[in-house]
């Protein structure tokens, strides 16, 4: 079993790196292996939709990106973790996942993802909830804790006294293991979940009538 985890800090060792390390421990326990890709200090910029990932196979923008998307296509499971800002994922995540996902087009059916939120005190809840999304339009089951995966600390080094933010990533990270191995067991034996053709769907029509 292989995991990537994104760090989206710009802050090395800081508090999301505090989380990240008790996750990286605890599959390490599991046998898992993991690879961290720390991404805060980059420069990464949106997507800007030019569709031209669909002609070249990868961003137009050769970046971390397009270094990342070969670690998640190999990778069992996919572990976002970023500070929280106004209540969201930095904008380094986003613009690195928003291209990420838009433009691999290897399949992400039954990859396991998980986002991880740490702040101060408040916007975790709604930083937790934006991430998820993007397991959640490629058929990645997303996997649970025993809490919101969320550690609170401000200053650096001040989520290691977060007790039950450290146990909520241990618990988070043996439930992924469980997660991934009884999702190879279930490719082995029934193989995955038969895929319809898409049926893309708008809702503005034009008036074709003239009037």
């Amino acid at each position: 079993m292989k995991v990537l985890i994104i760090n989206a800090s710009p802050r090395v060792n800081g508090n999301t790196s505090i989380a990240v390390k008790e996750l990286v421990k605890t599959f390490e326990d599991q046998d898992v292996q993991t690879e961290v890709v720390q991404i805060g200090a980059n420069a990464i910029r949106g997507c800007i939709a030019c569709g031209k990932c669909s002609r070249l196979g990868k961003c137009v923008f050769d970046d971390a990106v397009n270094l990342i998307a070969p670690k998640f296509k190999e990778a069992d499971g996919l572990v976002v973790a970023t500070p929280v800002y106004y209540a969201s994922a930095n904008a380094t995540l986003i613009a690195c996942l928003d291209r990420l996902f838009y433009s691999t087009s290897f399949d992400k059916t039954m990859k396991v993802g998980a986002s991880i939120a740490v702040a101060r005190r408040g916007g975790c809840s709604a930083t937790f909830d934006e991430l998820n999304k993007y397991f959640t339009i490629s058929s990645m089951p997303v996997v649970s804790s025993s809490y919101w995966n969320s550690v609170h600390g401000r200053e650096m080094g001040e989520a290691a006294y977060d007790a039950e933010g450290l146990l909520t990533m241990r618990t988070l990270a043996r439930n992924m293991t469980f997660m991934m191995r009884s999702i190879a067991l279930g490719k082995e034996k029934f193989g995955l979940p038969e895929k319809e053709a898409w049926q893309p769907t708008h809702f503005i029509r034009a008036d074709l009538s003239g009037e």
